[in-house]
């Protein structure tokens, strides 16, 4: 009796033993499978961030080419420029040259007109202003004198029997005689005053503060210049006209030269 009761006994201990034990593995089991569960999460988790990885990868790559394509542009832009910049140094300098040259073109134009003036306004043979530059600065003078309210006077010389010397002595001693008139004319007078050679054997005067009556005077002394020269003698007739408000410059010069056909028609005496 007592034998079978250890008997059951052991079997109880058994039965328990192995419902334990099955209650162990199955335990174990369900820890096995909830690490199966969370290592299917990890390799989810692991693939997602290898697929991010990827994606990243993929763009950093098409950066990187992106990058190299813009610096690649960027210098091929920058050679670009530079060979630009080499061809408006080059250019420049050239424009630079070019420009000097101009220049000194425009001064030597400048000079030529210049001299060109110069030649235009004095007569070539007595050195006196030409008859053109001359009324021009006539025409000053008598503006000047009548905004300032003082006279003018204006003489009309002749030179006497110029042709008859041309011929008899010819044309040279013509000229001597031109530039002698010339020279006692700038003698007579004072060396602001206008004189010009009108043209052929004519001589124009512009004298300011100044009558007629000491005009004449002053005048004089050219015929007494020509004739203590030493040069060959010679003469001028010397017609006056004094400056009106209202006259023109060729009334003045016709009443000047009317003036030197009364004196020429006047007897010396007379």
């Amino acid at each position: 009796m007592q034998k079978v009761r250890h008997e059951v006994t052991d079997a109880n201990d058994n039965s328990l033993g192995e419902q334990a034990r099955a209650r162990d593995a199955e335990r174990r089991d369900q820890a096995g499978r909830q690490r199966d569960v969370a290592a299917v999460g990890r390799d989810e988790e692991g693939s997602a961030r290898d697929e991010a990885a990827s994606i990243r990868d993929e763009a950093a790559s098409a950066r990187e080419e992106r990058l190299a394509a813009d610096q690649a542009a960027l210098s091929s832009m920058a050679r670009d420029d530079r060979l630009h910049a080499r061809d408006d140094r080059t250019a420049g300098a050239g424009d630079r040259i070019d420009a000097k040259h101009d220049r000194e073109e425009a001064a030597a134009d400048r000079q030529a007109a210049a001299e060109d003036r110069y030649v235009a306004s004095v007569d070539g043979l007595t050195g006196l202003c030409s008859r053109a530059a001359g009324l021009v600065e006539l025409n000053l003078d008598m503006a000047r004198a009548r905004r300032a309210g003082h006279g003018m006077v204006l003489a009309f010389i002749d030179v006497d029997d110029l042709k008859g010397i041309n011929d008899t002595l010819g044309h040279a001693a013509g000229d001597l005689l031109l530039q002698r008139v010339a020279h006692a004319l700038k003698a007579a007078l004072r060396p602001y005053d206008l004189v010009m050679r009108y043209g052929g054997d004519e001589f124009l005067c512009a004298i300011e503060g100044i009558d007629v009556a000491a005009a004449r005077a002053r005048f004089a002394r050219v015929n007494r210049f020509l004739a203590e020269d030493g040069a060959g003698g010679g003469s001028v007739t010397i017609g006056l006209a004094d400056l009106g408000d209202q006259e023109s410059l060729p009334a003045l010069i016709a009443e000047a030269d009317a003036d030197l056909y009364r004196q020429r028609a006047t007897p010396p005496d007379g």
